[in-house]
């Protein structure tokens, strides 16, 4: 196992701006937030269901400082963003002059760092305030074609680099702030030649660049981004086109990549906050959100107003922050420390169950758990956590977690705010197959892990993870 320090990062970002490396692009790579798609499914059954400091731990990298994002594989790299120099400890968070963002760039085999970017802030970044205004400083995934990485950090602009760490193009999408002061964590996606950003509360807008130049193609702007925190899918209709569809407050939207113009919307739930992403499969859209409670399943396609003819199914079931995964016809999430199952054809429940560790089996408690894990998803982003960049409890069940679960084989993987990750076997009924901790990390947990080759990876405030069989 190596591990990696802050040292050795500031060393290769100064002796590294030159180096030229190859990088292979593989067919398993997870080039964007949730893999391909934001489907966070993959097909790769090799990943192992348990590990800790000792076992089953290829490695693990010190990062420059914390983020909320999530890596992604390119071939034999791994890209991650991250900030430092401000929020870094609540009790003192210093000056936001001292703000630093950050693109690293690791050899996947060994946690080695290749390269590692500054992007410099604009200076109109939120105050820190705990777990909410770190949002807009590394929330956002970014995203890759296999030949280049493209970022997106909020008020800060959006940049691109090639596999090499050289700066490509970069430019402002907007500096507007976010009305509850939530922050922004939207991530790009990759749409043929454009880089589409959802700068929801930088503009208000769902913004397309030309990926090669960072010239701004189209801008699609409405009051209803206020109040959203998904990432975009890509949807193949019946006809052939591809619709690009995001979740908003009260509706879904599905809009023509290539012009933004929209071309159809849906009345969903009845959520004035949209934190979660939708999911698609098979030109149907899937989205599972609200304090209020709501679900709906949509087919993609038509004109207009399309709540009356593609709405499939509407239901009650609770989601917040984590995205749902669709996987052999069924819907899986997990919101407040419940772990729920749906139909995706009829959207009925097939099971509700609390994560736990051992004790009675989830199928006892799912009665007395639904109106816990109600209560439970009540409450803004990041629910009773209020801790700065470097700390947390653990336990993790205190109040919502950011991370979304992710599909490696027939299991489902979710990591917590603790740290904690849950292996859960996919059927109609619950089965917990392990809990698997890194005991040495005190860390917040928030990024999504991302699969390649054998390979799960996990990022905390601290350190970058490889996990694979021995």
């Amino acid at each position: 196992m190596i591990r990696r320090g802050f040292l050795a990062w500031s060393m290769c970002a100064s002796l590294c701006a030159s180096l030229t490396v190859t990088s292979t692009v593989h067919s398993d790579d997870w080039m964007r937030f949730r893999g391909p798609n934001g489907s966070g499914v993959s097909a790769d059954d090799s990943i192992p269901t348990e590990w800790s400091d000792t076992e089953n731990l290829s490695w693990k990298a010190e990062l420059p400082g914390p983020g909320s994002s999530s890596p992604i594989i390119v071939g034999d790299r791994v890209f991650i963003t991250c900030w430092s120099g401000y929020g870094i400890d609540s009790d003192n968070p210093g000056s936001k002059e001292d703000l630093k963002l950050h693109l690293v760039c690791l050899n996947r085999t060994d946690g080695e760092i290749l390269w590692a970017a500054d992007i410099e802030p604009t200076g109109k970044e939120e105050d820190y305030r705990g777990m909410f205004a770190q949002h807009g400083y590394a929330s956002h995934t970014p995203a890759s074609d296999g030949k280049n990485i493209y970022c997106y950090f909020g008020k800060s602009g959006a940049v691109a680099f090639d596999l090499d760490g050289n700066r490509l193009w970069e430019t402002s999408i907007g500096t507007e702030s976010d009305p509850r002061g939530w922050g922004s964590a939207s991530s790009p996606v990759l749409v043929g030649d454009k880089m589409i950003i959802p700068a929801t509360a930088e503009s208000q807008a769902l913004v397309a660049l030309n990926k090669e130049t960072g010239e701004e193609i189209w801008r699609q702007e409405a009051q209803g981004f206020t109040g959203t925190w998904g990432t975009p899918v890509v949807c193949l209709r019946e006809d052939g086109l591809e619709d690009l569809v995001i979740g908003v407050p009260y509706e879904v939207w599905g809009f023509n990549p290539e012009t933004g113009k929209m071309r159809w919307f849906a009345e969903s739930v009845d959520s004035d906050s949209m934190c979660s992403s939708v999911i698609e499969h098979d030109g149907t859209i899937y989205l599972i959100e609200g304090r209020s409670g709501g679900s709906v399943a949509i087919r993609s396609g038509g004109k207009g107003d399309v709540t009356e003819t593609n709405v499939l199914w509407s239901g009650r079931e609770r989601g917040r922050i984590s995205t749902p995964i669709f996987f052999d016809q069924r819907i899986y999430w997990i919101s407040g420390g419940i772990v729920s199952c749906i139909d995706a054809k009829t959207g009925d429940q097939l099971f509700q169950a609390r994560l736990q560790s051992g004790g009675e089996s989830g199928r006892d408690q799912q009665s007395s758990d639904r109106d816990g894990s109600r209560e439970s998803a009540r409450g803004g982003p990041g629910g009773q956590f209020s801790r700065g960049g470097g700390g947390r409890s653990r336990g993790g069940m205190g109040g919502q977690s950011y991370a979304s679960p992710v599909v490696a084989g027939n299991r489902m993987y979710y990591v917590d705010r603790s740290g904690t990750t849950y292996v859960v076997g996919l059927g109609d009924e619950y089965e917990l197959l392990a809990t698997n901790q890194f005991s040495e990390d005190e860390s917040d947990f928030s990024g999504t892990p991302a699969i390649s080759d054998g390979q799960l990876f996990i990022r905390s405030n601290k350190f970058l993870y490889c996990v694979a069989e021995e």
